[in-house]
């Protein structure tokens, strides 16, 4: 778990001083430098200063529920489906409402509305889940599903980090929501029958193994991929050149994707400013931040996409699944079930 980057006076902060005007306490997954100009930006556009408190998902979450009502978070930012929804479910966040929001966000990446009309949380920009193939053992069409890759014709050819992984496990209940309970199993062992390995690493070290020739086919988010593509290093450009990628199941449901998505934290101090914050994640300017300063994409329709990795992609479009990220959290625990009886580990 990293390590919490608390601002060293907060623990000295009275709780009046916490709600004082023009500060916003962020807890944020995003640990990406690039992230430091959105930052910077809104503060210079509204005079807010933003305290901020760097961990995982899962470490937010559990310093959300230990601290309780006395948590001087305003604004969470994760970095997966199935947490968003496990923060929403625990009552971690405060249901908001805001026309600027619900207008930006498509309603597939976002939470339900609440009985009283308020939204937990907000999809803020996404990331496909893809397949990477070495092109000189692997021709395209065997694994432009995501079905595919547990066919006999791919035995031995597949690398994939933890099964236990937040990215996969929404991957997994995604399928779940596809195929049913009973089919997804199968696709499971499946996998587990065709891997090269036993899974490890990180989502780069997948596509790092397809480029050495230690698997033929791994998947992972587009966003690693696009870093090695963009990369001043000509030893990542090349290993970025070496694979094929594919967006798969275009030609059905369309491609998975994860979403980073904010919420308000049920106790802030803060909720002006925070609803703030969360609305300008969503203009045109933050939302070309993601697309080209971190290789996501965009949540907000009909922006122009300058990012070239991105574009050499898919040359800038493509069809993605569209199942409520909702049903997607609730499939994880019945996923984790199935995992331990294929023994995907």
């Amino acid at each position: 778990m990293r390590q919490w980057g608390w601002v060293i006076f907060w623990g000295l902060m009275s709780s009046s001083a916490m709600a004082e005007v023009g500060v916003l306490n962020l807890y944020s997954a995003r640990h990406y430098p690039t992230d430091e100009a959105l930052y910077s930006d809104f503060s210079k556009a509204t005079g807010i200063k933003i305290n901020r408190v760097d961990s995982d998902d899962a470490g937010i979450l559990a310093r959300l529920k230990s601290e309780g009502s006395a948590s001087p978070a305003d604004v969470i930012l994760l970095v997966d489906a199935a947490r968003l929804w496990k923060g929403e479910v625990e009552g971690l966040f405060m249901p908001v409402q805001s026309k600027i929001l619900e207008s930006a966000v498509p309603a597939q990446l976002r939470a339900k509305p609440t009985e009283t009309g308020g939204t937990a949380w907000f999809g803020l920009s996404t990331r496909a889940r893809v397949v990477v193939y070495d092109k000189l053992k692997v021709a395209r069409q065997e694994v432009d599903t995501y079905e595919k890759l547990a066919e006999p014709q791919n035995k031995g050819r597949l690398c994939i980090r933890s099964g236990s992984h937040p990215y996969n496990l929404s991957l997994f209940g995604a399928m779940t929501e596809h195929l049913g309970p009973v089919k997804t199993e199968l696709w499971l062992k499946g996998l587990v029958d065709n891997m090269a390995r036993s899974p490890k690493g990180g989502d780069t070290d997948q596509i790092k193994a397809v480029a050495s020739g230690e698997c033929a086919v791994a998947v992972t988010n587009t966003y690693y991929l696009a870093r090695l593509m963009r990369s001043s290093n000509s030893a990542e450009k090349a290993m970025a050149e070496r694979v094929g990628v594919v967006f798969p199941n275009q030609s059905s449901w369309g491609t998975h994707i994860n979403v980073a998505g904010g919420a308000v934290a049920r106790y802030s101090k803060n909720t002006d400013s925070a609803l703030k914050f969360l609305e300008y994640l969503v203009s045109p300017e933050a939302q070309n931040h993601f697309a080209n300063g971190n290789n996501e994409w965009p949540v907000v329709q009909g922006l122009k996409l300058d990012n070239p990795a991105l574009k050499a992609m898919t040359g800038g479009s493509f069809k993605s699944e569209l199942i409520p990220i909702s049903a997607v959290g609730m499939n994880q625990i019945k996923v984790q079930q199935m995992m331990d009886r294929v023994g995907f580990k």
